[in-house]
């Protein structure tokens, strides 16, 4: 039963989803593909709520900065959308994948054209064309970020891009195939460290609920500027809600009802279109690189609030 009767009930509604997740047994595990990664404890959680107007709300660790990793993805996409409109879809599907984010396969049949923007090899062209559009993609993500979260310290995690950096064989064999087809613009070693920068900014839970701000205000800048339409704003929301968590967006939308975006740092933002936009970070991931108290969580925020897409 849902149980928002007004936006100040945010706080109390948080503090009772702490407390169902702290009583959750299983927490999944970390991401120990990426050494920097590993080390994580997955009992830690936070979750933050950011109204329109820049009102947080947060419990745990919600302003613990953590790796945001795939979550970048959405920010990388509006940049680039902003710029280059629909011609972007040229070069990058909309359709769910149905595969592992870093798979190969696809790219064969399908002719090195990416299935959607938040796999890896399509989040590789949504960051080649941004490189190709700004000089320095990672740089203009980073101050997009500080300047919608309004923290300045914002920064790239040195360690987390170089342990990246180290395995990023499977990114970079991507890369060289969608160069092959002509789909890449830069050159690939320059496109792969750009990837791994934006792939290892630290930012709370706070920082990121702020940041997606735009996507509830339906393409507004938290200065009152607008990135995107209207239009472009719905449709980032809605490959979110297909696309953004990986192989398991179906279960996501069956559970959540919300856009989302998952990251293999244990961190998803998730939007409430008119309404709020949430972020929350437990470093425990299920077998598909989505937190599991961290879609636990937003399953009983939707529950508790009846704030849904549906």
């Amino acid at each position: 039963m849902a149980i928002m009767s007004s936006p100040l009930t945010f706080q109390p509604v948080l503090e009772r989803i702490a407390e169902d997740i702290e009583r959750t047994p299983g927490r999944g595990r970390p991401a120990d593909y990426i050494p920097a990664l590993a080390a994580c404890d997955p009992r830690r959680f936070g979750m933050a709520v950011a109204e329109l107007d820049g009102t947080v709300y947060g419990v745990g660790d919600w302003r613990q900065p953590f790796s945001t990793q795939s979550i970048t993805k959405v920010f990388t996409l509006a940049l680039d959308l902003a710029r280059e409109g629909d011609a972007l879809w040229e070069h990058v599907g909309r359709e769910p994948s149905g595969n592992p984010f870093n798979s190969l396969v696809q790219l064969e049949y399908e002719n090195g054209m990416p299935r959607n923007p938040f796999i890896n090899a399509g989040a590789l062209v949504v960051t080649d064309r941004l490189q190709t559009q700004t000089g320095d993609a990672a740089a203009a993500l980073l101050d997009f970020l500080r300047a919608e979260s309004g923290n300045a310290d914002l920064t790239f995690d040195r360690e987390v891009a170089s342990s990246e950096a180290a395995h990023g064989d499977r990114n970079a064999a991507l890369g060289h195939f969608m160069a092959s087809y002509g789909h890449i613009d830069n050159p690939v070693p320059v496109l792969l460290k750009q990837y791994f920068q934006q792939c290892s900014i630290e930012a709370s839970c706070a920082d990121l609920a702020l940041a997606a701000g735009f996507l509830a205000r339906h393409g507004i800048r938290a200065d009152g500027s607008r990135l995107l339409t209207r239009s472009q704003a719905k449709q980032v929301n809605a490959v979110m809600l297909t696309c953004g968590t990986y192989d398991a967006a179906g279960d996501f939308a069956y559970r959540v009802g919300l856009p989302g975006k998952s990251g293999v740092g244990g961190g998803i933002i998730a939007v409430v279109p008119g309404r709020c936009t949430l972020c929350v970070w437990s470093p425990g991931l299920d077998e598909r690189g989505n937190s599991v108290a961290g879609v636990a969580a937003l399953d009983r925020f939707t529950t508790l609030t009846g704030l849904s897409v549906f």
